[in-house]
């Protein structure tokens, strides 16, 4: 027990870095989600491509702006 209080004590650093690379899972699975749906919609229904791939691309955006607030974050709470 007292091997591993002392591993945990010698964790140095920002613990919101090891935070955010946690983080930055959630994002890049949204993103494939977003898109792999996008794919398979657009291949459902080809005569709705335009309307599809815009709301595809405005969910990246927003996914992405998500990644962007947690990279951010640590960073300012410091």
């Amino acid at each position: 027990m007292s091997a591993a209080l002392e591993t945990l004590a010698a964790v140095e650093g920002n613990v919101g870095t090891i935070g955010y690379g946690l983080a930055a899972i959630g994002p890049g699975v949204g993103v494939g989600i977003i898109f792999g749906n996008g794919v398979q919609a657009i291949a459902r229904q080809p005569e709705a491509a335009g309307l599809i791939r815009q709301n595809m691309l405005l969910g990246f955006a927003v996914v992405e702006a998500l990644a962007l607030i947690g990279f951010v974050v640590p960073f300012i709470l410091t």
